[in-house]
């Protein structure tokens, strides 16, 4: 769990550079540019430490380059403001896959809740990745800069926190009630 949301943070990185950077400059190429460099010195940096980046960074790091040279190229900030929808929809996508989550709990919940109940929060994951997407994407293409900076760094960072908060709250009451029952 804290290895995937990890991601998600990490991920949130190179939008929170490129805000504080166009806030700070009021330059949609210079903020893209900063954030493309942040995003390879990231990737970069994992390597120099020993650790493999997964495919699914690697793709990040893509769609990041892609819209990073669009937005520079047109001075378009919404290839920006798009760019976390796709890494939304891209991360809901492999959580639409049964069992998913089995690989980021604990073990004593790994033994103690029902399967069906964690399968059910794998799904719900990846239910709320994908709605995060759709907001995020009406967001940056119908509102402006403003608007999509507090839901990106309020709204998306909070929804998260919420469900990480919801899910520990379940399984922890789940664990309680199984290892306090006397043995049948």
């Amino acid at each position: 769990m804290k290895q995937a949301l990890w991601h998600l943070l990490s991920d949130l990185l190179t939008a929170t550079v490129f805000l504080i950077t166009y806030a700070v400059s009021s330059n949609v190429r210079i903020a893209a540019g900063v954030a493309v460099l942040i995003g390879l010195a990231h990737a970069a940096s994992s390597r120099l430490v020993g650790r493999r980046n997964q495919p699914i960074k690697w793709a990040g790091f893509g769609v990041l380059l892609a819209l990073g040279s669009a937005t520079i190229l047109s001075l378009n900030p919404r290839f920006m403001m798009v760019k976390p929808s796709l890494v939304h929809f891209g991360v809901a996508a492999g959580m639409f896959r049964r069992g998913w989550m089995v690989a980021y709990i604990t073990p004593i919940a790994r033994q103690n809740v029902p399967a069906a109940v964690i399968v059910a929060a794998g799904y719900a994951w990846a239910a709320l990745m994908a709605a995060l997407g759709l907001t995020n994407a009406v967001i940056a293409l119908d509102l402006d800069l403003t608007t999509w900076a507090w839901f990106i760094l309020v709204g998306s960072v909070g929804a998260k926190l919420g469900a990480v908060a919801l899910q520990y709250t379940v399984f922890r009451t789940i664990v309680r009630r199984r290892l306090t029952q006397p043995a049948a």
